[in-house]
């Protein structure tokens, strides 16, 4: 199987951090003869738009992105090329994949042997350190894509591969059974309303904490059990507290950007309970009783995105229909609007960039 690749394309480029995006229709294609080894060509059909492409292109965190910059790390597209020299590669010209934030790494270090690749001290990260998904031709890397499955389109996978695959760990590390409460602050968002269905595949009791009737009725659609508005409440914590026994979740895992959401999830987890700090704040500190935390004896664990086993078990996941990606589909001349709509969080579920359409 041979693609014909075009010279030029589409891409949506960053200049400079806190600059505004161009949308450019000449930004030249690797050409397939110049591939490394280990490199491969995908052709995309779409993108997700993630908060994290925001923090890239804004450069507020206290990492700083590689720019010029193509931002996006939520890819689905047919690989069309593959490096010359290529030894054992795990997909072939054809196959449908996925791209993620952690885009390659070195798959030796101790990191990597201990499934801790995106810690791996050699990562190249889509869309921050190397050209990401918001362009219509990527050069990704074999031994890090993940092949997307039958039974699943590609706007509805693209959103796992980043939101999904980051609730989807935390969650699993969160050392909750079934049956625990699990408190989901920025439930209503791209990566709370996975994080809802993740939850309730694993039989969890879902609290959800968010604002406005439009979060409300789709958390509570996919699986919630209670709502909690942040802006309507007395006491999240005590309302928490009152839902879950009287006594407090079990765990909570924090997708929000807000510093409320560390501070508040200490007290109203339980004795023994687990706080997945899985948002990125750029500056915010996290400020919680010490004593507290040690008299309840609180867990607390940073939860980085996923390795590539992960990946492959929450897009399975998806695949079968256990988890649905809420998203609407716009052309990728939108990403300002939607990074505008990211910024007054008003963005319900996920938007994907449907390459498709003008």
């Amino acid at each position: 199987m041979k693609f014909t690749v075009p010279k030029t394309q589409k891409a949506a480029i960053i200049e400079k951090a806190g600059g505004s995006i161009v949308i450019k229709h000449d930004q030249p294609v690797k050409r397939p003869e110049d591939l490394a080894p280990g490199e491969c060509l995908v052709k995309l059909d779409c993108s997700g738009a993630c908060h994290t492409d925001l923090h890239a292109a804004l450069g507020d965190w206290p990492l700083k992105a590689n720019t010029p910059l193509i931002g996006g790390h939520e890819g689905v597209g047919i690989v069309v090329a593959i490096g010359n020299n290529t030894n054992r590669s795990p997909v072939k010209v054809g196959d449908r994949v996925g791209i993620k934030w952690l885009a390659d790494s070195c798959l030796n270090c101790e990191q990597c042997r201990k499934g801790r690749e995106q810690n791996c001290p050699e990562a190249k990260l889509s869309g921050f350190t190397v050209d990401g998904t918001f362009q219509e031709y990527v050069v990704s890397y074999v031994n890090h894509v993940t092949p997307i499955p039958e039974g699943i389109p590609s706007d509805a996978a693209a959103s796992v591969l980043c939101a999904g695959v980051t609730v989807y760990r935390a969650i699993k590390y969160s050392e909750t059974q079934a049956g625990d409460w699990i408190v989901l602050p920025g439930a209503g968002g791209g990566l709370g309303h996975l994080a809802i269905q993740y939850a309730r595949v694993r039989g969890l009791r879902v609290i959800a904490i968010d604002t406005g009737n439009e979060k409300r009725d789709l958390c509570l659609k996919l699986g919630a059990e209670r709502f909690v508005d942040f802006k309507e409440t007395k006491s999240i914590v005590e309302d928490v507290k009152a839902i879950a026994d009287g006594e407090g979740a079990h765990s909570a895992v924090v997708t929000s950007a807000s510093p409320a959401g560390y501070q508040q999830a200490v007290d109203y987890l339980r004795p023994g309970g687990t706080l997945m700090a899985v948002g990125l704040p750029g500056d915010a500190k996290l400020e919680a009783s010490i004593f507290f935390t040690v008299f309840k004896s609180i867990k607390v664990l940073g939860s980085y995105v996923g390795n590539r086993q992960d990946a492959r078990e929450a897009i399975e996941i998806a695949a079968r229909g256990d988890v649905k990606v809420h998203f609407v589909s716009k052309p990728m001349g939108a990403l300002k609007e939607v990074y505008e709509g990211m910024k007054e969080g008003k963005i319900a579920g996920r938007v994907v960039l449907d390459y498709g359409k003008l």
